[in-house]
């Protein structure tokens, strides 16, 4: 394992804990430093536990672990809800003077740093600044230079003046310097520093980056937890590029604007949640029988109804391969890293205007608002290839008319793709339904016309099985016999998982599936397994109760539903007992 440095602040909401993570992120960021961030936060705006941690490490961090090096505690509850993952040996920066951390006990083996940080903070300018103070402690117990702070400072303070951000570099210096003047403790840390460059970015803004390198043009959304910050990324955004983003009223609203926008012609695309994509279902059948193409984003959470809004889970997988009423035609697409949010989603708009169909683009909450450093290379804009499928123009039209010159968007063609006239083209005008419909788009009842237009667009499906890869990516020992199955945002916590059982003797074959439906044939591959593990972070095992349909076989399971990630030390736990237990009925 990568030699990592584990640090958290906690306290509660509306105190600063999530601006203060993520200077703290970008500072190991820039300096050279890969992160990996995590959070925890209620669904209220003040009050409540919140925490925000980072992972960092000079090589590649893909996961969360149970370990806490160092913790701002803002609150007495902070050190209860992280007792579990420190050590003997971290360290606990705490404001004594605060009535409510006078007195606190810090557990025995643990190094308490008494830091008067509000005091501190009001010398230099202002009580606000108290969480600043605090990086700059944690930057002395972690020999990080307080420098590379500078430059996270001016990014988060630049807009409210100078004398803002020079008042943060002096309390985050005071801070430094009071660790350094009072406590003579030989910290074990010293957070080495390189020359690499990294973006540090989560899931949400990496699919708004994807979208607007796609070609999308218009993006309409209503705010919900936890995919906001899709709608947040693309607004100022999207515009430079002759783009717009609407809010919506509701996500009824939201979907039918994309929808419209997709049948004017522009690349379109909504983004919601599990209680969204409800609403949004009715909709998503008129989308498919009028061979729309959108693409439909939901960064799932904890469910059914309302939930835990600010949890983590990946339960709406049937809904988003089986839902709605009748049989729809459709893709789901499940980025695996924070990364491939931004490359599936090209991905997902060249699919759904390829076959006209609606396309999900399944990421999770855990994806969504965790902050990870790729090199920037990751995100080659050159090299973003767009393909609008079978669209006619003035010069081609004519081989789409019936002999009294009408268009016919609902051509039956072989391979199920009809042609696409955008609004405008000369001798394109036509008109599309959520009837059942003929090849003009007209409203039919025959019984024919029906069974030709039904197979004509589930052919879609079959054609895309046949010409798109539909590949996986494989980790571990590809000659294990046991074989560990997963899709989505698990992937990191498993590939860490892997060098933690390779420790203890277990070797692993690691699957992680990016494509739900279609999705690549693993039946040969199960059935040459001794064991098969599918990991995934719901109650019923969907992504397994799909595998057993197709390879006609029990898959044992590990199940996380509580509400927070899987994390890679307790994956590999979790494995190990799993490979040890048999099937159950």
């Amino acid at each position: 394992m990568p030699a990592d440095f584990n640090w958290a602040i906690g306290g509660e909401a509306g105190d600063g804990i999530d601006s203060t993570g993520k200077i703290f992120a970008q500072a190991l960021s820039r300096a050279g430093r890969h992160v990996f961030t995590s959070k925890d936060f209620a669904s209220r705006i003040r009050g409540g536990y919140t925490a925000y941690k980072v992972r960092t490490s000079v090589d590649q961090v893909q996961s969360v672990v149970d370990r806490l090096d160092v913790l701002i505690a803002l609150t007495p509850r902070t050190i209860e809800e992280n007792l579990d993952e420190l050590h003997e040996g971290s360290v606990i920066v705490y404001d004594g003077e605060r009535t409510t951390m006078q007195g606190v006990e810090i557990p025995e083996g643990m190094v308490g740093l008494d830091v008067p940080l509000q005091s501190i903070a009001e010398e230099k300018g202002g009580a606000i600044m108290r969480n600043v103070v605090a990086l700059g402690a944690a930057c002395a117990v972690a020999d990080f230079p307080i420098e590379h702070l500078d430059s996270s400072l001016e990014k988060r303070f630049g807009g409210k003046g100078q004398a803002i951000v020079d008042n943060n570099r002096e309390a985050a210096r005071a801070g430094r310097d009071y660790v350094h003047e009072n406590f003579d403790h030989e910290f074990d840390y010293d957070l080495e520093t390189t020359d690499n460059d990294y973006v540090l970015l989560n899931g949400d803004e990496a699919i708004g980056m994807g979208a607007i390198a796609a070609g999308c043009r218009f993006y309409a959304g209503y705010p919900i937890t936890p995919a906001t910050d899709v709608m947040e990324y693309l607004t100022g955004r999207i515009e430079q590029y002759g783009g717009h983003v609407v809010q919506a009223e509701d996500e009824l609203a939201a979907i039918n604007l994309a929808l419209g926008g997709a049948r004017a012609g522009a690349r379109a695309m909504t983004a919601t949640s599990g209680p969204g994509i409800d609403l949004m279902t009715e909709t998503f059948g008129l989308i498919a029988t009028s061979e729309t193409p959108l693409v439909i984003v939901d960064v799932m959470r904890s469910g059914p109804s309302t939930g835990m809004p600010t949890k983590q889970e990946q339960g709406d997988l049937n809904q988003m391969v089986y839902g709605g009423h009748g049989e729809i035609p459709r893709f789901t697409l499940a980025p695996t890293t924070v990364a491939e949010c931004f490359h599936k989603t090209v991905e997902a708009f060249n699919l759904a205007e390829k076959y006209q169909t609606p396309v999900y683009l399944a990421a999770d909450l855990a994806m969504a608002v965790t902050e990870q450093t790729f090199a920037p290379e990751e995100f080659d804009m050159d090299a973003v290839e767009i393909d609008r499928g079978k669209v006619v123009d003035d010069d081609t039209i004519g081989e789409w008319q019936n002999e009294k010159g009408q268009f016919r968007p609902h051509a039956l063609t072989e391979d199920g793709v009809s042609p696409r006239s955008f609004p405008g083209t000369t001798g394109g005008a036509h008109m599309s339904t959520g009837l059942e419909h003929d090849e003009l788009g007209r409203r039919t009842e025959d019984t024919d016309m029906r069974v030709e237009q039904v197979d004509k667009r589930n052919r879609k499906v079959e054609t895309a099985q046949e010409r798109e890869p539909w590949e996986y990516r494989e980790f571990g020992d590809a000659d294990s016999g046991n074989l560990v199955i997963s899709w989505g945002s698990n992937e990191g916590a498993m590939v860490e998982a892997i060098e933690f059982l390779e420790e203890d003797g277990v070797d692993v074959h690691f699957i992680s599936v990016p494509y739900i439906f279609p999705r690549p044939d693993l039946s040969e591959v199960i059935a040459d397994a001794d064991d098969v593990i599918v990991v995934e972070c719901n109650n019923t095992g969907q992504f397994a109760d799909i595998l057993e349909h197709d390879a006609l076989t029990r898959v044992k399971r590990v199940n996380k539903y509580n509400g927070v990630r899987f994390k890679a030390d307790e994956l590999a736990e979790d494995i190990k007992e799993t490979l040890s237990q048999e099937i159950t009925a």
